[in-house]
């Protein structure tokens, strides 16, 4: 009752008035990407009354926007919203215009290239309803727009403010094939600066390819409910997997095999590409995170190797150049920064692309 009531909240305040040379439109009404699995809430990425994960902190990063993007176009010089999200303040390795904000591209010259912020109000509690100019003043002419939502919070509503002269209709999903990204925080953008610098949306946007992410934030652990969502997507060119982040070496021995089996079932020609997790900074000076975390990282070499013996179409690709070596590419020894996940594109990229080019995906 309680979340209902903050939702009519809400839509409330979507529907406020504002200045009057602005006119707003639902967000909700133009093309929505980002979701393998339609949902009955145009900005939840999953919809939990369907999909049962056991686990109240992965329902609620289900909820999430993470991944999300509004598809429009418009002839308006100017690009404000108004929306709402959760109520709690940001992250203590976030920035909040990552958690919380928006991140809009503009199409030039065939790339998509960054036009600006919605900034959320973070001036007082409860954080969670936001107005923001995104940008103004721009060219006159019709302007392709690709505008990414919130990463770690729910989006309860979006509208998309232009100039009252203008005009806005959606735009189709430019981007080509399906590929499912399905991970940890690593996966999710924990310490992206924006929601579109994570590196499943960079090498969307960077190769024309519609990659969707299904990032869980430290919850990612090889889960049976996972795999029987993966299952169930259809129409899916690719999975890549950050699956070896959270887990710890004896679940990833015991669970691996279950995982894919139950994949595998539904996507039997699939490929599945397995990142080994990141060489964290945090193992440095501390022996106790050395030996955690190289026995993890040898026990996903040995499953996945292994398994590639009889699934032609299982992949593996190390991490050993994901990070540099100049230290600087976290944000907290854990999580990449911009800069780190420049690192990690960089370094897997290439490899990404040769393998789905041998299943016709460019």
């Amino acid at each position: 009752m309680k979340h209902t009531f903050s939702i009519l909240l809400s839509v409330l305040f979507c529907l406020s008035a504002s200045a009057q040379t602005i006119s707003w439109h639902n967000a909700a009404d133009f093309t929505i990407i980002g979701k393998p699995i339609q949902t009955a809430n145009p900005f939840t990425r999953i919809d939990t009354a369907m999909y049962k994960f056991n686990d109240k902190t992965i329902d609620c990063y289900a909820g999430y926007s993470t991944g999300l993007a509004v598809l429009f176009e418009t002839d308006s010089r100017t690009i404000r919203a108004r929306w709402t999200t959760g109520s709690g303040n940001s992250g203590d390795n976030m920035a909040a215009i990552g958690q919380k904000g928006l991140d809009l591209y503009i199409m030039k010259d065939g790339r998509w290239v960054f036009a600006g912020v919605g900034r959320p109000d973070m001036k007082k509690a409860p954080f969670s309803h936001h107005e923001s100019k995104i940008v103004s003043d721009m060219p006159e002419g019709n302007k392709q727009c690709l505008l990414y939502l919130p990463l770690f919070d729910r989006t309860d509503c979006l509208e998309i403010g232009i100039d009252e002269e203008s005009e806005i209709r959606s735009l189709a999903n430019p981007f080509s094939h399906r590929i499912v990204v399905h991970g940890s925080s690593i996966t999710h953008g924990a310490s992206a600066s924006r929601p579109g610098m994570t590196y499943p949306a960079r090498f969307g946007r960077d190769n024309g390819l519609y990659c969707m992410n299904l990032g869980f934030s430290g919850t990612c652990e090889l889960q049976k409910e996972y795999a029987e969502y993966l299952a169930d997507i259809e129409d899916v060119d690719a999975f890549i997997f950050d699956t070896f982040s959270n887990p710890d070496a004896g679940e990833i021995r015991e669970r691996f095999d279950e995982f894919v089996d139950i994949v595998r079932r539904a996507h039997p020609d699939v490929p599945m590409i397995f990142l080994q997790t990141v060489r964290r900074e945090t193992r440095n000076f501390s022996m106790s995170k050395e030996e955690y975390d190289a026995a993890k990282q040898a026990a996903a070499v040995q499953e996945v190797t292994e398994r590639m013996k009889t699934d032609r179409h299982i992949y593996f690709i190390d991490s050993a150049d994901f990070l540099g070596n100049e230290h600087i590419a976290t944000a907290d020894g854990t999580h990449p920064t911009d800069l780190g996940f420049t690192y990690m594109l960089e370094a897997m990229s290439p490899k990404i692309k040769k393998i789905l080019k041998k299943y016709g995906i460019r």
